[in-house]
């Protein structure tokens, strides 16, 4: 029989990685902003114009490389497709355990 272990439902905590709170909700919300992307139809060009941000940071958010967005900047970019889903979110995320200063942040 193989050796497993059962995940604690934030993948960045079972691999040890540093802030795994802070990782997973970054996660959640660049997964949010590409799909309202998506949703709208908009091209990677129309929506780095329409969000303000250069292509290639674009492109690293559609590709899930997210070391040079905050917390912040994802809620930002978010509020701009969609108003009430910062709202949607933001509840979604007060039921999770995630970092305090989130929450605080969207509050």
């Amino acid at each position: 029989m193989a050796d497993y272990t059962i995940s604690s439902g934030n993948i960045f905590k079972d691999l040890g990685f540093p802030n795994p709170d802070e990782e997973l909700a970054k996660v959640k919300l660049a997964s949010k902003i590409n799909h309202l992307i998506a949703d709208q139809g908009m091209t990677q060009k129309e929506a780095s114009e329409f969000l303000g941000i250069s292509r290639s940071k674009m492109t690293s958010l559609r590709n899930g490389r997210l070391g040079q967005f905050s917390i912040d900047l994802l809620f930002y970019l978010l509020g701009k497709l969609d108003h009430e889903e910062v709202v949607a979110m933001k509840d979604e995320m007060a039921k999770e355990p995630l970092l305090e200063e989130i929450n605080e942040r969207i509050n």
